[in-house]
């Protein structure tokens, strides 16, 4: 875990937070990454898991780390769309999911 975190009830978490250390559900399986920030539609699916309180990093990423994590998602956005042409009408189901996988890992922003 980081230095600075607190566990905070499931009713004072906000969306935005970020966690401190991997959230896992009873049986031990990674529910969430280390480092995830919250959205409203993850904090609302935790009572269906168990979890009735978080790991909450209090101090945020660095402007380092924010910068290396955006780079690595990109990347491997890159990797995973590499036959995507989005010129050919035919290949618009899959700019479409690019676009979706690009707005969930980059934080609602559109991929090149």
């Amino acid at each position: 875990m980081t230095a600075s975190y607190q566990h905070l009830a499931l009713a004072d978490v906000q969306p935005g937070m970020i966690l401190s250390d991997e959230l896992l559900d009873v049986q031990g399986y990674v529910l969430l990454p280390q480092g995830t920030v919250l959205t409203e539609a993850m904090i609302a699916l935790m009572p269906r898991h168990g979890i009735a309180s978080l790991p909450i990093r209090l101090d945020g990423p660095s402007a380092a780390e924010e910068a290396a994590s955006r780079q690595h998602h990109e990347a491997r956005l890159n990797h995973l769309f590499r036959r995507h042409d989005p010129d050919a009408p035919q290949d618009w189901a899959r700019g479409v999911l690019r676009r979706f996988v690009a707005d969930f890992r980059l934080g609602m922003e559109q991929a090149p």
